[in-house]
């Protein structure tokens, strides 16, 4: 009756939390159409659609001038322009292979199918430009949903998960889960590869996260949460079920796994050397091409865009480590709070997790249900591990005393997002443009889980009231200066 009641539980919650992210993708595109027809777009050449460069046979021969192939092919701003031109045109460009091929193929597809009959009433590129909204929008609102599964899965608290689920559809980088940028389908397929790492189909996740891959780079760093999750089991069939085999057998699993993470970025640079660099002789080709590892993505963001360790570390770039500054703080205290409270996962690598944490509903640590399915675990804490140290009480983030596995946001399974987060702060500080912070942190789910933890909690109330603030002003600002050509994040 109780595991009835929690499931219809659930299963409201997740109903409104539908609601919500429609509603806030509804308020993302009202805004965004008002600050349009209220300023000028500081620049209109996004308008302009010179040929393709190499003629494509197959391309719609349509062009279409009224009202709203015109309002459609305004909105096109920013890395929306590159989306759509890889989308018609290809690859055409070195600089354009910093995009990768997933939004302009889903893009293509809804072209090409769902809006099809739409092509000769408002021309293709509107068409198209249509698409990219559509994509964008319903990937955002799917991976809100997969947040609150995972959110309850983690921190088996129902309520905490809602709001933290809520706080990601206005978060902060809202104006890019509306836009045709590749944001919307990284969260989805991100969040939701964890979502089935956590439900116990690793091949699944790791499929999903392979596909978040092929939307953004980062995708890739993904395969760590498979590098944890074998790290732990690994050792548990080593040393605690003293099974060499079968220790073998996990590490060569999650290595495979780790390679598939990690093969379409892969195959993606292959494609690009093959384009670029194929067929030229030594002193015909790219700089790139000639190096022992050459890798084109990191060649454009070097050479295109400055991208690279200390180099926006320039007093002139003080107004964008501000625009930066309150997600890194987020992000920040995310971290130490957690370190402060659990310092010896961080000093052990989550080896000295509790086994009542280690063989929770995660599967992060445990062999349980990974191969070894038949065996049934017992949530009785006498059946523990005799070696099992004694559960400390500790404050969580409201101040409260509990122990660490009823903790929530606190627990062992929070340690390998803490970890993930942790590398990408640092990677956003020191390495790229720091105000793209925004938008590269806004899909990682200890964010959303901390904030929710502050607005839960009566002695931080000034906190949440903050953390709102916070939200609806980048939601303002950036639906005003994004929508208008005017930089942001």
């Amino acid at each position: 009756m109780a595991k009835a009641l929690e499931s219809n539980s659930k299963s409201r919650k997740e109903t409104i939390l539908i609601k919500y992210a429609i509603f806030s993708r509804l308020l993302v595109l009202f805004l965004t159409i008002l600050w349009r027809s209220l300023l000028q777009p500081y620049d209109t050449s996004a308008a302009l659609n010179p040929p393709c460069l190499y003629h494509k046979e197959d391309s719609f021969p349509f062009l279409v001038a009224n009202a709203a192939s015109r309002s459609l092919e305004n909105s096109v701003v920013w890395d929306s322009v590159y989306f759509l031109r890889i989308t018609e045109c290809g690859y055409e460009y070195e600089q354009t292979y910093a995009f990768l091929p997933l939004l302009p193929f889903f893009i293509s597809l809804l072209s090409r199918t769902v809006f099809a009959p739409l092509v000769p009433l408002i021309g293709l590129r509107a068409v198209m430009v249509l698409s990219g909204f559509t994509v964008s929008n319903l990937a955002f609102i799917f991976a809100a949903i997969y947040l609150f599964r995972v959110s309850v899965i983690i921190l088996k608290d129902t309520e905490a998960s809602f709001r933290a689920s809520i706080i990601f559809c206005f978060n902060p980088a809202s104006i890019f889960y509306s836009s045709i940028y590749s944001e919307s389908l990284y969260a989805l397929f991100s969040i939701g590869g964890v979502y089935h790492l956590l439900s116990g189909t690793s091949n699944v996740g790791v499929l999903w996260f392979a596909l978040s891959g092929c939307a953004r780079s980062n995708g890739i760093l993904n395969a760590g949460y498979i590098c944890f999750q074998t790290m732990h089991r690994a050792y548990e069939a080593l040393y605690q079920k003293r099974r060499a085999y079968l220790a073998m057998q996990v590490f060569i699993a999650g290595f495979l796994r780790c390679i598939c993470i990690c093969l379409p970025f892969v195959a993606f640079q292959a494609y690009g050397y093959y384009n670029i660099c194929h067929g030229h002789t030594r002193d015909e080709v790219r700089p790139w091409c000639k190096g022992r590892i050459p890798l084109l993505y990191n060649f454009i963001q070097s050479h295109y865009w400055g991208v690279g360790f200390l180099k926006y570390f320039q007093f002139k770039q003080l107004p964008n480590f501000l625009l930066a500054s309150p997600i890194l703080s987020l992000a920040v205290c995310s971290i130490m709070s957690y370190m402060k409270s659990r310092p010896e996962l961080f000093i052990s690598l989550g080896f000295q997790a509790t086994e009542k944490e280690k063989r929770s509903a995660a599967r992060l640590y445990s062999l349980k249900d990974a191969v070894e399915p038949s065996v049934k675990t017992s949530t009785n804490e006498g059946n523990h591990d005799i070696r099992q140290r004694k559960p400390s009480s500790k404050k969580d983030v409201t101040g409260t005393k509990v122990a660490p596995e009823k903790s929530g946001y606190l627990s062992a399974d929070v340690f390998p997002f803490i970890v993930h987060l942790s590398f990408m702060v640092t990677t956003a500080f020191f390495i790229m443009h720091v105000q793209v912070a925004t938008r590269f942190l806004s899909a990682s789910p200890p964010l959303y889980w901390f904030a929710s933890s502050l607005i839960g909690s009566p002695k931080h109330s000034k906190w949440g009231y903050l953390i709102w603030s916070y939200c609806a002003a980048y939601i303002l600002l950036g639906t005003l200066l994004f929508s208008n050509f005017y930089p942001f994040t």
